[in-house]
């Protein structure tokens, strides 16, 4: 018996990532079997449709400018977007294409990310944000207060830094170890944030300091008054195994442009008068 090669789509069939081929406008003229599977999509469903639509809204317009570069003859490797399943998920893509101008059609090829998509997420929010309480971590903070100042010299809208450092935290481990260390930690944590305003940032920046970022803020009193409440939050007792522990802060401020117009200015402000209002507050504790 002579071989002879199969039809061309029982091969494509067989493909493990999604083909199919559009004409200049975008309608789906061919969809393999795997193009279904990972969309949930039937061939007959989709034959003739515009293949924009299933892609998700917030990447629309990106894909049809990418489709428009690959008419124009370039040649798309690695662009990723995300389409809606037919049950309504997130599918994350990442597609090859070519324009085959002497048939008038644009031929993609897609592999689903989107458990990759997921693990790298996974990994942005680990390099950013503190593993013990989920806040933005030191870095993030710096990226955050970065882009606040800039936007408080274009606006003049104010911006406050606060820096925190917890009072008697060192005791807590001491008393209790450091696993009901962490879980105060991360009790403060929530608190912190349960007291900021739609739009502020707080983050850990170290064992038990924490900065507050606080957009729009413009002047010390308004300032004083949020780091005030911050402190009664965080004044309702934690339960400890040996008796409860009151935690309470020692809290600097600084605002700009008043004390720094840089990022690293600010936070060195913010650090010394938060070392000022604890030297202060231990020499009150001292005398009475």
């Amino acid at each position: 018996m002579i071989p002879r090669l199969p039809p061309l789509a029982d091969v494509l069939d067989l493909m493990p990532d999604a083909v199919c081929v559009v004409d200049v406008d975008g309608h789906l003229l061919y969809v393999n079997a795997s193009f279904e599977r990972i969309l949930g999509y039937a061939p007959a469903e989709v034959l003739g449709r515009r293949i924009f639509e299933l892609v998700h809204p917030d990447d629309r317009a990106a894909t049809m400018q990418q489709a428009e570069q690959v008419t124009a003859g370039m040649l798309q490797r690695h662009f990723r977007n995300r389409y809606i399943h037919r049950d309504g998920h997130s599918v994350d893509i990442q597609w090859s294409a070519r324009w085959l101008p002497e048939y008038g059609v644009r031929i993609g090829v897609a592999h689903e990310v989107t458990e990759l998509r997921r693990n790298e997420r996974e990994l942005e929010h680990r390099a950013s944000h503190d593993i013990l309480t989920g806040l933005p971590n030191r870095h993030h903070l710096h990226a955050e207060l970065q882009y606040a100042i800039a936007h408080a010299k274009e606006t003049g809208d104010g911006l406050a830094v606060l820096y925190l450092d917890l009072d008697g935290f060192k005791a807590v481990n001491d008393r209790a170890g450091h696993g009901i260390g962490d879980r105060v930690l991360r009790d403060v944590g929530q608190r912190l944030q349960q007291g900021l305003r739609q739009g502020d940032l707080v983050a850990r920046v170290g064992g038990d300091e924490f900065v507050a970022l606080l957009p729009g803020c413009r002047d010390s009193k308004a300032a004083q008054t949020i780091a005030d409440d911050l402190r009664a939050r965080l004044g309702s007792p934690c339960t400890l195994p040996d008796g409860p522990f009151r935690p309470d802060a020692s809290i600097g401020i600084a605002l700009f442009p008043r004390d720094g117009i840089d990022a690293e200015t600010l936070l060195a402000h913010a650090d010394r008068a938060m070392y000022m209002a604890k030297r202060r507050r231990q020499e009150r504790t001292a005398k009475s």
